[in-house]
């Protein structure tokens, strides 16, 4: 789809507009009013102090309304500065108020209070100017005539000349009176650059700018830099932020015409372009010309990513400030959709880049963060998933406490949140009784807590294997049944029991294999790779073990100890350890096998095993409480130098971080696979010897590649770096260095 670069065109402007300037002549400040008035211009600036709003006694004169205009303001004929020019309108509001003897009597008035009715009325104004790096405040003297009073409507206008401030900048103007009757008038005034100035050689910081131009290349994006071959510049691209310095992406010293190409995937919307010419206090020119553009929104929340912090904070990592919010949900298994857990939790504003807190107890794989921007879902993602394990068959109860300690709990479920106790037909309010139960015996865990309630989630596996349970009782006693007819019938017997045996095999479910993850723990970046291939394979027959998942047992029984038990559980059961290399499990495999060499020396020269590999410890210098792939080594390598390695281990890596060559020749005696290229092959031998029909297989391939797919963009293109893969032409032809 093209690129809508109409709204680009827009964001631009027009290539460059006639502006006429009025040029004033002089370095001094001035003022002026409308007939009838008399103003006067205060010598110094003052201190910005606005000061509260106060009741009027009578009537005042405030400013109603702020009109600008931009002029030059010269020394010399070619030697000008950009000017605001200010008018300020007033007007009278309020009245005099009558004595009370004359309400009550209706007599007439004290002649003395005529006279000031009959008066002048005079104001201080003050005119407040912002444009970084500067800020000014001016004071005007305006005094109005009694016979111009009209109260309710303008009595003129005072003009002040005029305020200097840099091509291209932002001016923030505020007004109001000394003291202050009414709410302060702003107005933002945004200042052309050179390109929109018809006096351009007047402003001297402006004659030697190069020429930008921003236009259409297919999908893409060219900037055209028409300039002199004689002419040296610099390029800026830096992404915009509210607040503090500019992101820097990129930035090159050029000569001459240059044309830039910029990749579409590359366009977000704080994508800003800074150029100036190598000579001394040169003008910057600064655009963004991709703030309204949908693809680079699009761009945008395509590369944001949910990052956990710690188990209560997070952040969302962006290129460019979002207006966006965030609320809890509850994901429950089997695909039904996460339910927002709004109320009794409230949805929050989210800061970009910046660590955010859920008022959480504990953490929970099913609990998920949802980011709304312009009320439509952007990001969904349940970030204790990778480090808590897979989806729990929890049910989540939401407690709701009243006055006088009054109290209510219903259960989460995809048709609503049904009451407890209940009459009704869903699964938790058949099982109320026993959640209720569960909770007062402190079985469920409290993931929230606040004075209006809370919430809790009770396990639900243990009465749904009750349920199966029940289920595979009645289908032993027909299975039983079924059996004794049979024998009654001794001519059809051997038949029936002959396919009833074929039946049996061919509709049993059996547990899924099991799998023993191991890898080196490289980096956080590449634990969490790590924690989402787990879990993207625990949604399929597989049952995964992975020491993210087990650092409580892992810390108390020591690396070795755990990996030999869990080791041990998996070959007993027939699975498979898997063996996942990274350049770092490279590096620590070719330090046990001393650079390279096939087998340890002690292996060669036929003597015993060293003491330390005897007892079952860890490895001279293994590092952490954490690091089971280092200790593993301690047996891992025997099964493979004295041959026992094969149907028991496999091993994989990821593309593009490491090639299957690069795995040690030893660990090659085995299958290597590179994933997700190869996952339809790497599952039908971890699923062996029961291995699904090649279209489920690339089924269940495809489903853990989309599992995959956000972890693997994090880790090979994590947020504020510009894609691996970004076109980049500049120039005649070439290429961006």
């Amino acid at each position: 789809m093209p690129v809508p670069w109409l709204l680009l065109s827009l964001a631009l402007g027009r290539s460059p507009m006639v502006l006429p300037l009025e040029r004033r002549v002089g370095p001094q400040d001035a003022t002026h009013c409308s007939p009838g008035l008399s103003c006067h211009l205060w010598d110094d600036d003052i201190l910005c102090l606005p000061g509260d709003v106060m009741p009027a006694l009578g009537p005042v004169l405030v400013p109603t309304h702020l009109q600008t205009e931009l002029v030059l303001r010269c020394r010399k004929e070619t030697n000008c500065d950009l000017c605001v020019r200010v008018a300020v309108h007033l007007a009278v509001h309020g009245h005099w108020e009558e004595p009370e003897d004359e309400k009550k009597f209706g007599g007439a008035a004290d002649p003395g209070l005529e006279k000031p009715r009959n008066a002048s009325l005079q104001a201080q104004v003050v005119l407040s100017f912002q444009a970084y790096p500067t800020a000014r405040c001016v004071l005007l003297e305006v005094q109005v005539p009694a016979a111009l009073m009209q109260f309710g409507q303008s009595v003129g206008s005072v003009v002040y000349d005029c305020f200097e401030a840099a091509l291209g900048s932002e001016v923030q103007i505020w007004s109001y009176t000394q003291p202050r009757y009414e709410k302060k008038l702003n107005l933002t005034q945004q200042l052309p650059d050179c390109r929109g100035l018809e006096v351009r050689n007047s402003i001297r910081s402006c004659w030697a700018l190069p020429w930008l131009d921003v236009s259409a290349d297919g999908d893409n994006a060219r900037l055209v830099l028409n300039v002199s071959e004689e002419q040296h510049f610099s390029l800026f691209l830096y992404w915009k932020q509210v607040q503090g310095p500019p992101k820097p992406w990129w930035q090159k010293n050029l000569t001459g015409p240059q044309i830039i190409t910029l990749n579409h995937t590359d366009l977000v919307p704080c994508l800003c372009i800074q150029v100036w010419p190598l000579e001394p206090d040169s003008f910057r020119t600064n655009i963004c010309p991709f703030r309204e553009d949908p693809r680079a929104h699009r761009n945008l929340w395509r590369t944001a990513r949910l990052r956990l912090l710690t188990l209560q904070s997070w952040r969302l990592e962006a290129l460019c400030p979002l207006p966006a919010e965030a609320a809890l949900c509850w994901q429950a298994p089997g695909g039904d959709p996460c339910q927002p857990l709004v109320p009794p939790l409230s949805w929050e504003n989210i800061t970009v880049n910046k660590a955010l807190e859920f008022p959480l107890l504990e953490g929970h794989p099913n609990l998920c963060v949802q980011v709304n921007s312009w009320e439509k879902l952007q990001l969904q993602e349940c970030l204790w998933a990778d480090s808590l394990g897979p989806l729990n068959d929890d049910v989540l109860l939401l407690e709701t406490r009243g006055p006088q300690d009054n109290r209510s709990l219903c259960a989460l479920e995809p048709s609503g949140c049904t009451s407890l106790p209940s009459k009704a037909s869903t699964m938790a309010a058949r099982l109320g009784e026993y959640l209720l139960q569960d909770l007062q015996s402190g079985q469920c865990l409290q993931l929230w807590n606040d004075d209006l309630g809370a919430l809790w989630a009770c396990p639900m596996d243990k009465y749904t294997h009750k349920r199966w349970a029940l289920v595979w009782l009645a289908c032993l006693l027909f299975a039983a049944a079924l059996s004794l007819f049979l024998l009654l019938r001794k001519d059809h017997a051997k038949g029936w029991l002959r396919l009833l045996k074929q039946d049996v095999r061919k509709g049993a479910t059996p547990r899924g294999r099991a799998a023993l993850l191991l890898y080196s723990a490289d980096d956080s970046s590449f634990e969490h790779l790590v924690g989402a291939l787990a879990s993207a394979l625990c949604q399929l027959p597989l049952r995964v073990a992975v020491d993210l998942w087990s650092r409580r047992e892992l810390s108390a029984q020591g690396p070795v100890a755990w990996f030999h038990a869990q080791r041990r559980q998996t070959l007993q059961e027939g699975g498979m350890v898997v063996l996942l290399f990274s350049p770092g499990a490279v590096s620590l495999c070719s330090e046990w096998l001393q650079d390279g060499v096939s087998a340890p020396q002690w292996l060669q020269d036929g003597v015993s095993a060293p003491q330390w590999l005897q007892d079952g410890v860890s490895a001279p210098g293994a590092q952490g409480p954490h690091d089971a792939f280092r200790a593993s080594l301690s047996c891992v390598l025997p099964d493979f130098l004295q041959g026992r390695a094969s149907g028991r281990y496999v091993a994989a890596c990821f593309d593009r971080l490491l090639r299957p060559d690069a795995v040690p020749a030893l660990f090659r005696t085995v299958p290597v696979f590179s994933l997700p290229s190869q996952l339809p092959d790497f599952l039908g031998v971890l699923q062996r010897p029961s291995a699904p029909r090649p279209w489920r297989l690339r089924e269940r391939a495809e489903q853990v590649s989309r599992a995959l797919q956000p972890a693997l963009e994090s880790y090979f293109h994590p947020p504020g770096t510009p894609g691996r893969d970004a076109g980049w032409d500049l120039g005649r032809g070439t290429g961006l260095e």
